[in-house]
């Protein structure tokens, strides 16, 4: 019961990473506050994790838009009284080379999974501030440290996220809230899928443990790092990738 008694919002919970996160997180005694896009995804998570015994609610809502994650917190608050960690998971591809990539998938890349993520931490930020705690959990990605052909976007607004992560750990910290990010690689959710299976065979191949990663993996980096066990761990970078970067 690591998280016990801790009050956790997850962005982007309804499938894949973040899905699995709030799966975890429950078990590990956290109360939880879901949103995404989808309310039929989210109230069938939330759902699960009540019959199991788990404490969570969800609010649908767009973190590239501030008035949603507002709403989003003060659902949160009305019904817990507090935030203890946020996970800002949300995000979304929209691969083109760089001759051929519109303005529209640049923007929306970019306004959901950097923009997004501003959006979510300055809605928590300053009732963590006033607990005097709390943890921030940037999603970032291998390709926002090293590049990625046909991710432009993509690319360039993961690497936000650590300029970000970098800045609000030093920013926060005397405040007693921690701020780290979580790099996956390659990892098995509807975003890989996708993906044309010749391209995956090729990418496992690149991969020293020769497998991508299934959501549970990530899920797991994000609990260590929301948890006490992680509590002189700030500003970091933490590499899930089976490898493939090293």
């Amino acid at each position: 019961m690591r998280l016990d008694n801790k009050v956790a919002m997850i962005t982007g919970a309804g499938s894949g990473i973040g899905k699995e996160t709030a799966y975890l997180f429950a078990k590990e005694g956290a109360r939880l506050v879901l949103t995404g896009r989808t309310a039929e995804k989210l109230e069938k998570v939330c759902k699960e994790i009540r019959e199991n015994g788990g404490k969570a609610i969800f609010k649908t809502g767009d973190v590239s838009k501030r008035e949603d994650m507002d709403d989003v917190v003060n659902t949160a608050l009305n019904e817990f009284g507090k935030i203890d960690i946020l996970i800002n998971n949300a995000g979304i591809n929209k691969d083109a080379l760089i001759t051929k990539m519109t303005k529209e998938q640049w923007n929306s890349v970019i306004n959901v999974n950097l923009t997004g993520a501003f959006n979510c931490t300055q809605a928590v930020v300053d009732i963590m501030i006033h607990q005097g705690s709390g943890v921030i959990i940037n999603t970032t990605s291998i390709s926002g440290i090293y590049g990625n052909i046909g991710q432009a976007n993509y690319a360039s607004a993961k690497a936000g996220l650590i300029g970000l992560t970098r800045t609000l750990a030093k920013e926060l910290g005397k405040k007693g809230v921690r701020v780290n990010a979580v790099a996956p690689g390659l990892t098995i959710t509807p975003m890989t899928s996708k993906m044309p299976e010749k391209i995956l065979t090729i990418m496992k191949e690149k991969i020293p443990l020769r497998t991508l990663a299934e959501p549970i993996d990530i899920a797991y980096a994000y609990l260590y790092l929301a948890s006490d066990e992680a509590r002189y761990v700030n500003g970091a970078v933490l590499s899930v990738d089976g490898g493939l970067t090293i």
